[in-house]
């Protein structure tokens, strides 16, 4: 072949061209000719067509160089033809251009810096991509002189609008410190501002930047720790790997050993308390000494932020990324109670179907874990039984997992597994596999009679291998019991003569002189043979054969005195030193000359001393001071960059440090019950539109001032209301039989109604008890009351809320109206059924206010402040959004004209829905308007920015998981059922103490609806609570169950959107905690 090659170079017989040019292929073929040409040019074509004058022409050469580039060709002699092209009009172009000088500004460092003008304007480039890749150029130039310059680039791209440019500064930090490390403070006030950011796309980046510059700088991450724990589910996949280990020392730091002493988490106390109880005798006993006892039995509770840690970390164990799932494995193990690192186990066996590389790094891992967690992996013993398609490394870290899980119970299957091992025909492989019999047969004292029978039989094996590993394994397991076993020890010794392996045979000789009382009349015989064999022995074999001349001369100097005599002769002229040495200070010890050797008489006790018994111990039993998933822990030594992993502190540091002190932006606005006539008044006009009539305007005052005794209206004044007018119709007191006859005229009205109309189901209903508690105030209502009510309900009527299954609905305040399963009951079932529920089943009526969060101070808005609430009703403008209420007030001086949305900078899949433009607002006045924002379920803001004039102002809106939901009804039956399939990784749940007063049926209802804009679900249980919600994007179904025991309330969320249940449980837990 390669006679072929010569010929075709010097007959220039070039091969055809994939492009079509002959030039091109002159480069790629080393045995070319066209090296010995005068007139050869390399790349001349690429060259010429970047300096052409054609964008066209410049793209496809760029093109080709990235192409070059990527396949790992050198390319470096069209930098000059390159770098001129960085100011090039054409996007596409430049965008190219700064993917080569990232390659190569390091190489070509004196042409880079002629440009570094070039790309100081270009970090002012109106696209963000050009911003970028010229901060990356710039960051790749490593000469030391520009070091000012990149940080003044660094500084300036971190205050940039987009997330990206700032990602890319993150980057370029760890760069310029290693350019220049007198830049590390500048650098860490840098780094600070970038740890703060809230965008996933950054935290990531910045964390690797923390990790190279200052990683012993803990104090940085204190107050942004609970924000990093939030994104961890949002971050890009490296990012939370990164994240996730820098989490884990932080939390070795600033929490204590949660399997200290006795583990008792909060959620878990009634379980640790029970069992405490039944041990009264151990009480009693444990009872003196008081202070001290009672140190010890104070249970743990785990700090709030480390269980935040482990509870956003959770979800992740879902990753497609094997190293995501390793980072929170790794985590559980090093920072979890022992209860819960169970957790990972299925996840990491997920991984075991990966290749084989990812496979090694699993098992290694695992093969650590399972030095002191057996349980954890011990249902899935068959997933580490040994495939024939495994490589040997892999087979010895599953022998080696099975080894650790072996116990009691499970050890007659993994022996019979091993039985199978033994046979295979890779050598090694079959040894280790003897080795595992032998460890399983020291640490499990019911079957080392067993395993020592087993390992004797296998002593007739043809394969020589696996008989040499039988006898080391044997001697070691003698050890511990030589006694038991003369006839095994006599076995051994005849079969001196077939084994031919060195260690084999020298373990044997050991055996023999360690233990010779005991086999009196072979010992001397198996001396014998060896000495006529001597010369040829090996080396490892020698040195036995004169420990074994020399034990039994202390032994039984009759027989032995003259072998050994002989042994110790031919040891003397052996061409190995070490024997020669051996052989010259035994002789002095047991046959010493005419002056006698000081510890001759002593020669017993030295040789003949009791030894210990090995100790078969796992290899990977000292692997655990490395921190899992590390180089380090892999091959088991310390490499470049690793960081040890801290010890517990004895006592939690001050917990106050991660504490971030923001403006009340979320604070609830107190609502006095002395000013309800104008707060109401606002209320139900905002809701409806920002352009009502004042006639509505007065109806709604009157009906405000007398929204406490909506619920004062009984049956009897339904009958007398059903026959005057549609209002009545809709009224809450009207009775099922009137709603049947009249349900045909309510079909009507709602086709006219708009299209909302149709997605709207609000079942309403009355607990009789409700009518007793507001019996007194029964007189107060009067004509203008009922007059107020009926016009507040034709409104309700045309706003698209009515009833479309039949119900009778409530009587709506504002405060019903904005939570709609406030008041509601579920009548009977559409199917039939018992029409009169047990009380147990029926459904508090509770009013909720709604929040209200700042939108837009006065301060910052010049005069102009907003507010806004989700009024938790079916949007006006699309079901998948929610309904969000603005209140606009001008505080300054003069009108604001033209006051609107402008730019929307939301992230895909979210939609917003501006509101009306608003011509003119007062001094002193005060609107309200609805718009609607589709958060896609996820919590992440909305950009938004409003316009008042000429002036512009940013602000956020963003929203709860909880307003992320809307109301669902369901009976009893769908709920249990869907709380079954909704099991397993979909079910959070928390046990959270209650007292008295936050323990009632109302403290708990009210709780849960202030969390979530969720649906009361009758339930037969008294003391159980059940709430269901679908999410207003995708409609995934949300269910809440609140059960109460014996002052404890556990709450349980079921959902296919984890992330949206973890965050619910999160939200019901704060407001159930406050009460």
């Amino acid at each position: 072949m390669s006679g072929n090659g010569f010929q075709q170079s010097y007959a220039n017989e070039k091969p055809p061209s994939s492009t079509g040019s002959a030039e091109a292929d002159i480069n790629t073929d080393p045995a070319s000719s066209g090296f010995f040409t005068t007139d050869f040019k390399k790349h001349e074509d690429l060259k010429q067509m970047l300096d052409s004058n054609k964008d066209a022409l410049k793209l496809e050469a760029m093109k080709r160089v990235v192409g070059m580039v990527a396949k790992g060709k050198d390319a470096s002699e069209l930098f000059p033809a390159v770098v001129k092209n960085v100011v090039s009009k054409n996007l596409e172009i430049k965008k190219l251009v700064y993917v080569y000088l990232t390659r190569y500004a390091e190489e070509q460092q004196d042409l880079a810096l002629l440009s570094i003008s070039t790309f100081q304007r270009a970090l002012k480039d109106p696209n963000q991509l050009i911003r970028a890749s010229a901060l990356r150029v710039l960051s790749s130039v490593r000469v030391i002189v520009i070091a000012p310059i990149m940080m003044l680039a660094i500084k300036e791209a971190v205050m940039d609008m987009s997330p990206y440019v700032r990602k890319t500064a993150a980057h370029a930090i760890p760069k310029l410190y290693g350019l220049d490390p007198e830049t590390k403070d500048q650098l860490i006030e840098v780094l600070e501002r970038l740890l703060g950011d809230k965008t996933t796309l950054v935290a990531g980046s910045a964390i690797q930047a923390f990790e190279e510059i200052c990683p012993e700088r803990i104090d940085l991450i204190h107050k942004n720790y609970r924000k990093l724990c939030n994104l961890l589910v949002d971050v890009e996949e490296w990012g939370q790997v990164v994240i996730i280990n820098t989490l884990t020392r932080y939390a070795r730091t600033q929490f204590i050993n949660p399997n200290s002493g006795e583990m008792a988490e909060e959620e878990e106390r009634p379980f640790y308390e029970s069992s405490g109880k039944e041990d009264e005798g151990e009480e009693e006993e444990e009872g003196k000494g008081e202070g001290d006892q009672e140190t010890k039995k104070a249970p743990y509770i785990m700090d709030p932020d480390h269980r935040l840690l482990l509870r956003q970390a959770k979800p992740l164990l879902n990753s497609r990324n094997s190293a995501v799932v390793m980072a929170v494995a790794q985590l559980y193990h090093h920072c979890a109670p022992k209860a819960e690192v169970g957790t990972v186990a299925k996840s990491l066996i997920r991984l075991l179907r990966s290749h084989q590389e990812l496979q090694y790094v699993v098992l290694s891992n695992v093969a650590t874990m399972t030095t002191k967690r057996k349980g954890m992996f011990e249902p899935y013993l068959k997933s580490f039984y040994v495939r024939s398609s495994d490589p040997l490394h892999i087979k010895l870290l599953k022998l080696e997992i099975l080894t650790n899980l072996a116990t009691e119970t499970n050890i007659s299957t993994i022996l019979r597994e091993f039985q199978t091992y033994v046979t295979s025909s890779d050598k090694d492989f079959a040894a280790a596999t003897i080795q595992a019999i032998g460890r399983c047969a020291s640490t499990i004292s019911e079957v080392t009679d067993t395993c020592l029978n087993g390992l004797v039989h296998l002593m007739s094996n043809r394969d020589e291998a696996v008989v040499a590993e039988s006898v080391v394994v044997i001697k070691k397991l003698l050890q511990m019991r030589p006694s038991e076993h003369k006839a095994i020890i006599c076995h051994m010794a005849r079969m001196v003569d077939k084994i031919t392996v060195p260690m084999a045979r020298a373990s044997i000789l050991w055996l023999i002189g360690e233990y010779s009382e005991r086999v009196p009349k072979i010992a001397p015989d198996v001396l014998r043979k060896l000495a006529k064999s001597f010369v040829n022995e090996e080396d490892i074999v020698k040195l036995q054969v004169l420990n074994l001349a020399t034990k039994l001369c202390i032994t039984n100097p009759k027989q032995c005195k003259l072998l050994c005599q002989y042994v110790l002769s031919l040891a003397k002229y052996d061409q190995n030193y070490d024997i020669r040495d051996r052989s010259r200070f035994l002789r002095q010890m047991v046959l010493p000359g005419d002056n006698g050797c000081v510890f001759s008489k002593y020669a017993k006790k030295i040789f003949l001393a009791p030894k210990p018994a090995p100790v078969l111990a796992s290899k990977f039993k000292d692997r655990d001071h490395f921190q899992l998933g590390t180089l380090s822990h892999v091959l088991n030594m310390r490499t470049t960059g690793y960081q040890e992993l801290p010890e517990w502190p004895e006592e939690a540091p001050d917990t106050a440090v991660r504490n971030v002190e923001l403006p009340p932006i979320w604070e609830d606005k107190p609502t006095k019950p002395s000013k309800t006539g104008a707060k109401k008044k606002h209320d139900l006009k905002s809701f409806y539109s920002e352009s009502e009539s004042s006639e509505e305007d007065d109806s709604s005052e009157d009906d405000s001032s007398e929204d406490d005794d909506d619920e004062e209206k009984g049956s009897g004044d339904s009958d007398a209301e059903s026959g005057s007018s549609k209002a009545a119709k809709s009224s809450e007191e009207e009775s099922e039989e009137e709603e049947e006859d009249s349900s045909e005229e309510e079909e009507e009205e709602e086709e006219d109604s708009s299209e909302v109309d149709s997605e709207v189901e609000i079942a309403v209903a009355r607990k009789k008890d409700t009518k007793k508690e507001v019996a007194g105030k029964a007189a107060k209502g009067g004509t203008k009351a009922a007059k107020a009510s009926a016009d507040l309900l034709l409104d309700l009527d045309d706003f698209g809320s009515m009833d479309t299954s039949g119900t009778s609905s409530a009587a709506v305040t504002p405060g019903n109206l904005l939570t709609p399963t406030a008041a509601l009951d579920l009548g009977p079932s559409p199917g039939g059924g018992d029409s009169k529920p047990a009380a147990s089943s029926a459904v508090l009526s509770i009013n909720v206010t709604p929040k209200s969060y700042d939108l837009l101070h006065r301060i910052s808005g010049n005069g102009l402040s907003i507010t806004y609430k989700f009024t938790r009703t079916i949007s006006v403008f699309s079901p998948n959004m929610a309904s969000i209420e603005l209140t606009l007030t001008n505080n300054s001086e003069g009108p604001l004209n033209n006051i609107k949305l402008g730019d929307i900078k939301v992230q895909p899949g979210m939609e917003v829905q501006p509101f009306p433009e608003i011509a003119t607002l007062a001094v002193n006045a005060t609107t309200s308007v609805l718009m609607g924002v589709n958060f896609n379920d996820t919590t992440q803001p909305a950009s938004l920015e409003v316009c008042a004039g000429e002036q512009k102002f940013k602000v956020n809106i963003s929203a709860s998981v909880g307003e992320l939901l809307q109301p669902h009804t369901m009976s009893e039956g769908d709920f249990a059922n869907q709380q079954k399939k909704l099991g397993g990784m979909n079910e959070n749940s928390a046990t959270i103490a209650v007292d008295d007063e936050s323990g009632t049926d109302r403290a708990i209802c009210t709780s849960v609806l202030t969390a979530g804009n969720l649906l009361q679900v009758p339930s037969s249980d008294e003391k159980v609570f059940k709430f269901a919600a679908k999410t207003l994007a995708s409609g995934t179904l949300v269910l809440v169950s609140v059960k109460v025991t014996d002052k404890k309330a556990r709450v349980t969320v079921n959902s296919d959107k984890m992330v949206i249940g973890t965050m619910l449980l999160k939200d019901i837990q704060k407001v159930m905690e406050k009460k």
